[in-house]
């Protein structure tokens, strides 16, 4: 069985490049995550997680068009590849089989 190893932060990441679709570029990402996961994300930690994830494979990178709101930079937009969807996977298939093993009484709390 081929692994496909994602930190937490990364699957968030991904998960949210993929929730974004079209529109998943740096600032639209770091919003989302701090909505969606109550959290908050440094631009400079996005920006590294963006470019391993992109080395390892799990993303894809295009510029879009030049922008004068942003002083003629583009914006840097993200999509999963078939790479990064097979860790997705992966890592929702773990937590399922984890989530599904752990026996009923190992959850219930007592309250003294």
């Amino acid at each position: 069985m081929n692994t496909y190893p994602l930190g937490e932060f990364e699957e968030i990441v991904l998960l949210t490049v993929g929730v974004l679709y079209n529109e998943a570029y740096g600032v639209a990402i770091k919003d989302a995550i701090e909505e969606k996961a109550q959290r908050k994300v440094s631009v400079g930690a996005l920006q590294s997680a963006l470019k391993r994830m992109e080395k390892k494979g799990y993303l894809e990178s295009r510029e879009g068009e030049a922008n004068a709101q942003r002083g003629g930079k583009p914006k840097r937009f993200y999509t999963i590849t078939a790479f990064g969807k097979r860790a997705l996977q992966q890592s929702r298939d773990i937590r399922i089989e984890l989530w599904e093993s752990i026996p009923k009484l190992a959850l219930e709390f007592k309250f003294s």
